[in-house]
């Protein structure tokens, strides 16, 4: 089955006054019909450039892709003229931004910018698009959809903000949907409720979620894959629930053992020493080996690709094989 959406190889630099930033080093993954695949990493290590790359919104200059492949459906998108990107962008590929007070229009209500896309992509009349907006806003459980819809974003919560966000993204029924860290700053019941309210329509409609995160907790709840992302590269893939028994490249084995467990209370929680490398100044071989705890001398001067595992996984670790 052709996937929905595949990165391949995917290189990206950023020029800055300290030189050149290597931001993506080669990322590469795939997404299916109904799929959920979980994008985990600590801040700085590419997963929302990967998503902007995807979508054709990243700032050129300072941004440069230099090398790899987007496809969606298998048509290439980084060679795409604007216009074609354009076409796709939101009706075939949509994204929620991480910060819904700045992705959305401080000036227009809430009704008119879910509806502006319905006007321009599906020639709807003002009086039918509004009408969809408030259908949509319903959706995504807004109380009162129907007087909201002209209310500005400085005038909902952050959690409804989340929501008005979710509506735009879904106005034009995607096939992909990449969901940028939709539960950042939100308190745990409002988590709950948005991470729900995306596998219900996921459901519905089989749509692939790209879900970026850093909440451990949310992905063995909902992903089925896991990519795990590291100073610009993909570290480990693999299903869910493999990686979360049996992870097999000592970062995520550290990001799993940095979860606070009830089982262990009053326990020291274990933290990953250092900081993630200076994306100006990777350092030679493994970028992850001056933090990690079974790095060896060969670490230094070799830097491991993803090596395939049992299963359908793979880790960029020279000891993989031994960690599973």
């Amino acid at each position: 089955m052709t996937p929905l959406l595949e990165v391949e190889g995917l290189h990206v630099e950023f020029g800055t006054r300290d030189g050149v930033a290597r931001v993506l080093n080669g990322v590469g993954y795939q997404v299916h019909a109904g799929e959920t695949l979980a994008v985990l990493g600590e801040s700085g290590s590419g997963k929302s450039v990967t998503a902007n790359t995807v979508m054709g919104i990243l700032p050129t200059p300072p941004a440069t892709v230099t090398a790899g492949s987007v496809r969606y459906r298998g048509e290439e998108l980084l060679t795409a003229t604007e216009e074609r990107r354009r076409e796709l962008r939101g009706e075939n590929v949509a994204m929620i931004f991480q910060d819904a007070l700045s992705a959305l229009n401080p000036v227009f209500t809430v009704g008119f910018q879910i509806g502006e896309q319905l006007r321009t992509r599906r020639g709807m009349s003002k009086r039918d698009a509004r009408a969809r907006a408030v259908e949509l806003l319903d959706l995504v459980g807004i109380p009162g959809a129907a007087q909201r819809v002209t209310n500005f974003p400085h005038e909902f919560s952050g959690g409804m903000r989340q929501r008005v966000m979710i509506a735009m993204s879904l106005a034009l029924d995607p096939d992909v949907l990449i969901a940028d860290e939709p539960t950042t700053a939100l308190d745990v019941t409002v988590q709950a409720q948005i991470m729900d309210l995306l596998a219900e329509i996921q459901r519905e409609r089989e749509m692939g979620l790209v879900l970026i995160t850093h909440d451990l907790g949310v992905v063995a709840e909902v992903a089925d894959r896991i990519a795990v992302m590291y100073a610009g590269r993909i570290v480990e893939q693999g299903d869910v629930h493999q990686l979360f028994a049996n992870p097999a490249h000592p970062y995520t084995e550290a990001l799993l053992a940095s979860i606070p467990r009830l089982d262990s209370k009053g326990t020291e929680l274990r933290a990953i020493t250092g900081l993630p490398p200076t994306l100006t100044a990777i350092p030679d071989g493994c970028p992850f080996h001056p933090r990690c705890p079974r790095a060896v001398e060969r670490c230094l001067g070799t830097d491991p690709p993803l090596i395939p595992l049992p299963g359908a996984r793979a880790s960029a670790c020279l000891f993989a094989e031994d960690l599973v």
